[in-house]
């Protein structure tokens, strides 16, 4: 390796650990700006809670053997509602590709669910799947899986016209062509497809534990405003943020695993 790579390589790990450094002093900076507004009664503390009583509430709930059942029920439900949704997504990605006609004749009726607010199908959801875990994968996936499936189908119509002239003109059959050029070509797309997949399961997941469940980060958020409880409320959202995070850096580990490969 000459020296010039040398030090663009060193000066890329410079920038990523100024990046992170930076991102750290902003989230301490702010906490810390909490604490002192809300200690000098600057802030209404019933409203806005203060960062040390949110950290004594997890510190309660981990005492109680409550928190990390929440944790895991919301991480369980968020998972099923994220491989159901990129699976069927891709599927009727592909379908639709491969079946033009039916694309044009489902896509007005695609964006109209995607625009209806999901929570207004609520009720509808219980009565038919009952008040339990069913219900929030439900809500989860109508959330999540429009997206998908508009979002992979859109990046396998827009695969480079030039390719897909090549590939033809040395025969290959639609399965060679969606297999060997149309997914591949798409990855990138595909990748953004997970990145919001994850995002709207868990909004999906919330929502629907808000409406039903008695367990999840979902539950913990609307029991803590049911009894007044904003600290408990405050401590669900910062748990909320922490999950979506670790969830948004397992797609970004799996992105950088799929670039190597394509």
């Amino acid at each position: 390796m000459s020296k010039e790579q040398q030090r663009y390589l060193k000066k890329i790990k410079i920038r990523k650990y100024f990046v992170i450094l930076v991102q750290v002093i902003i989230v301490i900076g702010f906490l810390a700006l909490w604490e002192f507004l809300a200690n000098k009664n600057i802030i209404n503390t019933f409203v806005f809670s203060k960062p040390s009583e949110i950290w004594e509430t997890i510190l309660g709930l981990i005492a109680q053997n409550n928190l990390f059942n929440h944790i895991l029920t919301t991480l369980k439900e968020v998972l099923i509602a994220f491989v159901l949704g990129i699976l069927l997504g891709f599927i009727i990605a592909i379908i639709l590709y491969e079946i033009p006609i039916l694309a044009e004749i489902v896509d007005p009726f695609l964006t109209m669910i995607n625009s209806l607010p999901k929570v207004a199908l609520g009720p509808l959801i219980i009565i038919i799947a009952g008040a339990n875990t069913k219900s929030i994968i439900v809500m989860a996936l109508l959330i999540n899986l429009i997206v998908s499936i508009i979002t992979i189908y859109n990046g396998f119509v827009n695969v480079d016209d030039k390719k897909m002239k090549l590939i033809k003109s040395f025969g290959a059959t639609k399965a060679q062509i969606l297999t060997h050029l149309v997914i591949p070509s798409s990855y990138k797309t595909i990748i953004s497809s997970l990145k919001l997949n994850i995002s709207m399961s868990l909004i999906g997941v919330i929502m629907g534990e808000f409406l039903v469940s008695k367990e999840g980060i979902g539950y913990l958020i609307i029991y803590g405003t049911q009894v007044f409880n904003l600290s408990l409320v405050m401590a669900g959202i910062l748990i909320l943020i922490i999950i979506s995070y670790i969830l948004y850096k397992i797609i970004i580990f799996i992105e950088s695993k799929l670039i190597k490969k394509f």
